[in-house]
């Protein structure tokens, strides 16, 4: 019997993909053999780069604007997506927006519901545009991604821990509504990740967050991606409901 991660023939959408992770699960699925569409909302010039890089590799990529947050936005994407790629069999729900983070008392209600409508109203919005095109073909691949936050529920995390702790049960309700179609919907939650953003500088290394990694250092964007790869593969055909770390041990689900 031979295993491979193989993604060859796929259409994967990603959101938020010219940021610091998505560039880089943008590229494994793309060596993977998958077609991408690259989501992106300001930086055109950076998606149109990835593009590129996605094209070099022999594979399809079109790049697309949408609002995650906006219904009739995110269903032009979808349409884009249809008309220069088909349709998507694999959705990677990675966009949220940025703000400054603060305790809860002093959180504008701006925040939350940006939080909100960036991570739970972005996952309901995209499993409606991009879902009903795979219930036919019995194959989709629905992967979202959330955080370590969610089970830390540090100070100052009040308004990210709760937009993705509402994605979080749009997830699990959703693998249970649509899984008799063949269709399986996980979460990647990734720690405190060394991204380009930290590569190479004095902030790559961060001896008070590692000490507590069950690995004992920060893992890479790379592990991310990873992750998300393997999901979207069908070695990964029988795992749905999934909240999965790639934390290092930081933090442990229990059973």
């Amino acid at each position: 019997m031979t295993l491979s991660l193989d993604l060859t023939g796929q259409i994967a959408v990603v959101t938020g993909a010219t940021g610091e992770l998505g560039r880089v699960i943008t590229r494994t699925l793309a060596t993977a053999g998958a077609d991408v569409a690259i989501h992106y909302h300001a930086r055109r010039e950076r998606a149109e780069e990835l593009a590129a890089e996605v094209r070099a590799l022999g594979r399809r990529a079109c790049c697309v604007r949408a609002d995650v947050g906006d219904e009739a936005s995110v269903n032009a994407m979808r349409d884009a997506v249809k008309a220069e790629l088909g349709d998507a069999s694999i959705v990677v729900c990675n966009a949220v927006s940025q703000y400054q983070w603060t305790s809860v008392l002093e959180q504008s209600i701006a925040d939350f519901e940006s939080q909100w409508r960036t991570c739970t109203v972005h996952a309901v919005l995209m499993a409606k545009a991009f879902i009903p095109g795979m219930v036919p073909r019995r194959h989709g691949r629905f992967i979202a991604i959330n955080t370590e936050c969610t089970m830390q529920c540090h100070p100052n995390q009040g308004a990210y821990v709760s937009g993705k702790r509402g994605m979080d049960g749009v997830m699990r309700v959703l693998a249970r509504e649509v899984g008799e179609h063949q269709i399986t919907v996980n979460q990647v939650a990734p720690g405190w990740m060394i991204s380009d953003k930290y590569r190479g500088t004095a902030d790559e290394i961060q001896p008070d967050y590692a000490k507590n990694v069950a690995l004992k250092r920060r893992g890479y964007d790379q592990d991310v991606a990873n992750a998300v790869s393997f999901l979207a593969s069908d070695l990964a055909a029988f795992i749905s409901g999934c909240y999965l770390p790639v934390t290092g041990g930081h933090v442990m689900p229990t059973v």
